[in-house]
């Protein structure tokens, strides 16, 4: 076998390459598309807060009730400042304690922050955990 019958096949493929060329540009729909990473940040939520209590999600008016009972005032006086829906990096839910140690994956909830006499309280929720005040919020 001479060497020009064994190389027709190499050059029958590069013909046939060439001939394609490259591809074509992605549809501009196509090329719009987010492939970025999930956040691990926390982000507001569209939705304007509720101002008066009994007007939330199941995770708000948990917190409201769970704050109106610790502080015993009436779950009236406790005012919604602001609803977040957050994407939390761990299971700390944004409260991490120094020492413990957490999931390590991204985990879906909300950041609820009330305020009872002029002084605000954070609470977290995610995944399915019921929402916890955070007294030293690491997010």
């Amino acid at each position: 076998m001479t060497w020009m019958s064994r190389s027709l096949p190499l050059v029958v493929c590069a013909a046939l390459l060439v001939g394609c060329g490259g591809s074509p540009d992605p549809a501009p729909e196509e090329s719009a598309v987010d492939q970025s990473t999930p956040s691990a940040t926390p982000t507001p939520s569209p939705d304007a807060p509720s101002s008066s209590p009994g007007t939330g999600t199941p995770a708000v008016e948990q917190s409201i009730d769970d704050l109106a009972a610790s502080l015993g005032v009436d779950r009236s006086t406790v005012e919604i400042v602001s609803v977040e829906d957050v994407t939390w990096r761990d299971g700390s839910r944004g409260c991490a304690k120094p020492g413990d140690s957490y999931t390590q994956a991204l985990i879906d909830g909300s950041r609820i922050t009330l305020g009872v006499g002029g002084r605000t309280y954070e609470y977290h929720s995610g995944g399915s955990r019921p929402p916890a005040l955070c007294d030293e919020p690491t997010e």
